[in-house]
């Protein structure tokens, strides 16, 4: 009979970085230049040029909710998951918010606000990960959904009512994410003082 093997013995057994959730992170990182490529290919062109440019943001951004999902789901989390995926995030809505305000469509505050934020709160978060994740907020899961809906129309050829009732959507998006971007830095901040303690 074989003995039992101390618990500080066992191996960990950690996910692999090769798996699905990763994938999909890589395949949400690859679309971005697509994306870009085809959304200023559309400028002046046909309207078919802004909707194949929509269709791959929408697909990039459908990644977003379903690598996460995935990765927690089937125990695939992984340190390059972690790091990539807000990489991947970033990415997506920074490209799409340049590539619009370089077009005209959206004006370069909102992409300095918005950009300010999430590059800052990335850096924020990467900082405070040894103290532990902060997880995310309702408020973090609304700014995404919003950011999206907002720039996803705006990539669409909209003119009138439509135009605007999609920038008011962004405009709201802005809101949010300052609001939530204050939020985690309180909370960070709470942290870094419970742990001084």
């Amino acid at each position: 009979m074989t003995e039992p093997i101390p618990d500080a013995q066992v191996p960990v057994q950690t996910a692999p970085v090769l798996n699905l959730a990763n994938g999909l992170t890589v395949f949400r990182i690859l679309l971005v230049p697509v994306f870009v490529v085809v959304l200023f290919v559309a400028d002046g062109a046909e309207p078919a040029w802004r909707i194949a440019a929509f269709v791959i943001f929408a697909v990039a951004a459908i990644t977003d909710q379903l690598d996460g999902r995935i990765a927690r789901s089937w125990g695939l989390v992984t340190d390059f998951g972690k790091l990539a995926d807000p990489i991947a995030d970033k990415a997506l809505i920074g490209a799409a918010l340049l590539s619009l305000s370089i077009l005209g469509v959206v004006p370069w505050w909102i992409t300095v606000v918005i950009l300010v934020r999430e590059i800052g709160i990335t850096v924020l978060r990467f900082a405070v990960m040894r103290r532990g994740v902060i997880a995310a907020s309702q408020g973090g899961k609304l700014k995404t959904l919003l950011q999206s809906i907002g720039i996803g129309l705006l990539v669409l050829p909209l003119e009138g009512v439509a135009f605007d009732v999609a920038m008011w959507i962004l405009y709201a998006a802005v809101a949010v994410t300052v609001l939530t971007g204050l939020d985690y830095l309180w909370r960070a901040t709470l942290g870094r003082r419970h742990a001084a303690e």
